[in-house]
């Protein structure tokens, strides 16, 4: 086992009990219910800080444990492991990481047989979490599923696993509860977590001069995503795009908010030649935006933050080949991003695996520079995604949920 990670919990939390076994060990006197938070990606280490904090407004006494990131650290959760360590995009990239992820795995069974765990929280990253879910059902822990998995969209045979395996869901989609509480499972609509904290943003003349992007114009956001395997494979095109706007906008320029576990030294990497006008922003997702004439998006949670602030997109996604041939024969929705997902139409253009081209990407983005209708039909549909999101509280309700199953557990 390769060496103890920062936030590996002490002896005191712990220690063997004896062989792995499936009986729950007794409490330690003295001492509150303990949580296990399983955030496998950089935004469920979000999601998951603000639950956490939400659980400590309505019981102090909760000590929690886990897989995260520095978010759910500073929280105070003692992680067994890191998520950026973890987290993988489609088959391929599971090879590389096993070592790191067969350790995790391995972690938790062991707090599952040698600890009382009160409750077992899964956010999201259904192929870890489903496989140890298993283990705690069998040590008879109860397990809330927190942004389910998307078993609409792909692999509908996880249904039978989810109903076997977790007593209760809270789902961030609109759509979702119906289609999960039509197979037999609890579940329950919460709201979505990005809608929990959307941050004040401060001046944007100051803010473009701390991006250093004063008298530019347009400004292109550039989220490459949240993954060192998304970030290489489609920065490069995003920047090679941004490269042929120059002719007609020669005053553009871009910022690339960096996501929590991407290096900026990585980024930079990937641009430095570029000889376009960059800003390599750690101030987060939303000033960026709020700086930005239109964005250039990887699939994932960052569209929806991206429509939360209102700005035009281009939505792209590429993965290995490999794991994208087989992903089109399992895939059983018309749209990628979550905008459009819960739109239930396209608002917003998708540009997957070989369209990921700098002059269709060019093509996209070229209208939404330069307003009319395509722009003001794309910021009405953005609007309407935002009335179905409804409005804050998901973090809370969420909360609300996993304090009733412990007191049904009796802690």
């Amino acid at each position: 086992m390769p060496g103890r990670p920062f936030g590996w919990p002490t002896t005191s939390l712990i220690r063997s009990r004896g062989g792995p076994g499936i009986s729950r060990p007794s409490a330690d006197p003295g001492q509150g219910p303990l949580v296990v938070v399983v955030a496998g990606e950089a935004s469920a280490d979000l999601h998951g800080s603000k639950l956490v904090r939400a659980l400590r407004e309505i019981r102090e006494d909760l000590r929690f444990l886990g897989i995260g990131g520095p978010l759910m650290s500073a929280e105070g959760v003692e992680l067994l492991a890191e998520c950026s360590e973890l987290s993988v995009v489609g088959l391929t990239e599971v090879v590389s990481r096993f070592p790191a992820i067969s350790t995790a795995y391995f972690r938790l069974k062991h707090l599952l047989a040698t600890q009382k765990v009160s409750l077992f929280i899964l956010i999201d990253y259904p192929g870890f979490n489903l496989r140890i879910a298993k283990v705690a059902k069998k040590t008879g822990v109860p397990v809330l599923y927190y942004i389910a998995p998307q078993v609409w969209a792909w692999r509908q045979g996880r249904v039978r696993k989810i109903k076997q395996r977790v007593d209760r869901i809270a789902v961030i989609l609109p759509f979702e509860e119906k289609f999960f509480r039509e197979r037999g499972i609890k579940a329950d609509y919460v709201g979505h977590p990005l809608l929990d904290n959307t941050p004040a943003i401060g001046c944007s003349e100051a803010l473009e001069t701390q991006a250093g992007l004063r008298g530019a114009s347009p400004i292109i956001c550039l989220a490459p995503g949240s993954r060192v395997q998304e970030v290489k494979a489609i920065l490069p095109s995003m920047v090679e795009a941004l490269k042929g706007l120059i002719p007609k906008y020669p005053n553009l320029g871009c910022i690339i908010p960096l996501a929590p576990g991407i290096k900026e030294d990585l980024v930079r990497s990937l641009v430095i030649h570029s000889n376009l006008r960059v800003s390599i922003w750690k101030e987060g997702i939303y000033s960026a935006l709020s700086l930005s004439n239109a964005a250039l998006v990887t699939s994932g949670t960052a569209t929806l933050e991206t429509a939360i602030m209102e700005v035009p997109m281009v939505v792209l996604y590429k993965l290995s080949p490999i794991t994208f041939w087989l992903g089109k024969r399992v895939v059983k929705v018309n749209h990628i991003s979550l905008v459009n997902l819960v739109a239930g139409r396209e608002i917003v253009p998708e540009l997957i695996q070989d369209a990921v081209k700098p002059s269709k990407i060019i093509n996209e983005l070229l209208p939404l520079l330069e307003g009319g209708q395509k722009r003001r039909e794309m910021l009405e549909g953005i609007r309407e995604v935002k009335v179905k999101l409804g409005g804050g509280g998901a973090s809370k309700r969420v909360a609300q949920m996993a304090i009733e199953m412990i007191r049904e557990e009796g802690s």
